[in-house]
């Protein structure tokens, strides 16, 4: 249709779109939706009549327990808790869910933030939590939001009661804090894309709109360890975007449940992601899918190279590369856990799954003492050597 009298139609769509004013294709989020119902846009966890949708109200509790315990945050509240989920935008990217989020299934955190927000802002859900030791001040508000990680811009959502509760004050100084971060992460993220000259945060913001870029941002490109710890341990280090953290208080963990939760979740997810870009790039002819330039997508369903052959899998070469030199160093992940290498035992004993990802050396296992210093080493076979 384009080279036929007809095509001349979609020339105002191709202009706006190769200049970044629209999109190619209407992003799915937000598919089907007009301006008005979008503002709108909340979850619902009431339980419907007759079927299975919804939250049952003494799940809500569980879940609530559940989340704040495995952050480690059960205490000291703040007036104001961000939920963030994570996730990017860019256009004409077959393989944009590989810079949205991992243990999503490929998709934002919009959802996943909005649900436990709205969960925790539920009066009878914080009256349970109390019975299990866990006092949520009046004055806390739980706040979903979503962080672009193409553009470094983080939006909030307001639903439920959390719109009427929440004071201007501090929606203004977020909203500051917020932007100034941004601000930062865009600078320091331009140095690796070589964007050193003119308007840094136009560039970067460009990128998410260029239906011709192929490197919008680099994702996850360079991950090598995860720390599990108290926030203070890693409180003012620049880890240069390669680690990823969970804040952990093994003191406050009763019966190591959330120690298991973090190596038999967590630990998973992040090793799936190391050692996708790790095979993507010793081997991008077998383990990733090649030149993104020559991508044909098939069907919804993958990426042919070119016009034949096999559906492509793994990452794309532009994912790892710049053109130059290789942006992911592949090195298996290596995991810090500040807890009792006995108890890590256990569960590694109790897990068959992890066992052999450590026993196998797929990943590196590392134990931290109670001073935040890495003094153990697994060895495979529930042994540890002191380092």
């Amino acid at each position: 249709s384009f080279v036929g009298p007809v095509g001349l139609a979609y020339l105002p769509k191709l202009f706006s779109d190769s200049f970044g004013f629209t999109r190619p294709i209407t992003h799915p989020d937000v598919s089907g939706l007009n301006k008005k119902q979008l503002q709108h846009k909340q979850v619902n966890i009431s339980e419907g009549k007759g079927d299975a949708s919804g939250i049952p109200a003494q799940d809500r509790v569980q879940m609530a327990a559940g989340a704040l315990k495995a952050m480690s945050l059960t205490e000291n509240f703040a007036e104001t808790v961000l939920i963030v989920g994570h996730g990017s935008s860019t256009v004409n990217n077959p393989h944009a869910t590989g810079l949205d989020c991992g243990a999503c299934g490929g998709n934002t955190g919009e959802a996943n933030a909005k649900v436990a927000a709205t969960i925790l802002n539920e009066p009878e859900v914080r009256i349970g939590l109390q019975t299990m030791g866990i006092s949520i001040p009046n004055t806390t508000v739980f706040v979903a939001a979503l962080h672009d990680t193409t553009t470094d811009e983080v939006k909030l959502f307001h639903a439920g009661n959390e719109a009427f509760t929440m004071k201007e004050e501090s929606l203004k100084q977020i909203q500051f804090s917020l932007k100034l971060a941004g601000e930062t992460s865009r600078r320091e993220r331009a140095v690796r894309m070589k964007l050193t000259k003119g308007n840094i945060d136009r560039k970067v913001l460009k990128r998410s709109t260029d239906w011709s870029q192929v490197r919008p941002e680099w994702g996850l490109a360079g991950c090598s360890s995860f720390i599990v710890a108290p926030r203070k341990r890693t409180e003012g280090l620049d880890f240069k975007g390669k680690a990823f953290m969970h804040s952990y208080n093994w003191q406050k963990d009763e019966n190591f449940a959330v120690l298991e939760l973090i190596m038999t979740a967590p630990m998973v997810v992040t090793s799936w992601i190391n050692l996708q870009y790790y095979a993507s790039t010793v081997d991008n002819k077998k383990f990733g899918s090649g030149n993104k330039t020559l991508h044909n997508v098939v069907g919804g369903l993958g990426v042919l190279e070119g016009f034949g052959g096999d559906l492509r899998v793994g990452l794309p070469y532009q994912s790892v590369h710049d053109g130059e030199q290789f942006q992911h160093e592949p090195q298996r992940l290596n995991v810090f856990i500040e807890a009792p290498i006995d108890e890590m035992s256990k569960i590694l004993a109790k897990n068959d799954t992890i066992k052999q990802l450590c026993d196998n050396e797929w990943i590196y296992l590392f134990g931290m003492n109670d001073d935040g210093k890495v003094a153990f080493q697994y060895c495979g076979d529930l042994q540890w050597e002191m380092i």
